[in-house]
């Protein structure tokens, strides 16, 4: 007589045998990162900081299924690489907006450098890849940057954690790391080609 599979591997076999793609959970998570932003415009920042947290998840399960499942595609990997930039920087806007409609110029603008450096590094990364140069290094990957902005979510003034303020300084540290991230990818990408 043949042993059952585990709990988790039933889990796992249906989810393979069902109907659910990774690109239905990529689009999961867009709504979900939508959702946050408009939370966190509307001052709901702990509530939006849980919606970024799952959405952010998402971001990561889509990925692992596609794997795991075999169900994935070029178009696949494509749109899902295109979301996780879409959804940060969407959430980012929305925190931007909140601190300039509060009129506090620094943390704005430094929402405003995360945006971009946090795109830079992705791209970074992604012209690296296209020179056949890997390219994951650095302090502030796409994990660490959502921990820190879902910190400062959570413990963000008026949140339902106290009363921290922690959003401001987490848009600091977040401007801060992606910057220095991009500049690290740059000098290992020089590196790498100069010695081939």
């Amino acid at each position: 007589m043949a042993a059952r599979p585990a709990p988790r591997e039933r889990v796992r076999n249906a989810l393979i045998e069902s109907r659910l793609t990774p690109n239905a959970i990529s689009m999961t998570g867009l709504v979900l990162n939508a959702a946050a932003a408009v939370l966190i415009w509307q001052r709901y920042f702990f509530v939006g900081g849980i919606a970024f947290i799952i959405g952010s998840i998402m971001d990561t399960l889509d990925g692992r299924y596609s794997r795991m499942s075999g169900k994935g595609s070029q178009f696949g990997a494509f749109l899902d690489s295109s979301l996780d930039r879409i959804e940060e920087a969407i959430v980012l806007t929305a925190v931007a907006g909140y601190f300039a409609a509060r009129h506090m110029e620094g943390p704005a603008m430094a929402t405003a450098v995360a945006i971009g450096s946090s795109l830079l590094v992705s791209y970074t990364r992604a012209r690296a890849e296209a020179l056949g140069v890997e390219c994951k290094v650095g302090i502030a990957s796409r994990a660490v940057r959502v921990v820190i902005l879902s910190a400062g979510l959570v413990f963000a003034k008026g949140a339902s954690l106290g009363d921290f303020e922690l959003l401001e300084p987490a848009v600091y540290v977040l401007a801060a790391l992606s910057v220095i991230t991009t500049l690290q990818r740059i000098l290992h990408v020089r590196s790498a080609l100069r010695a081939v």
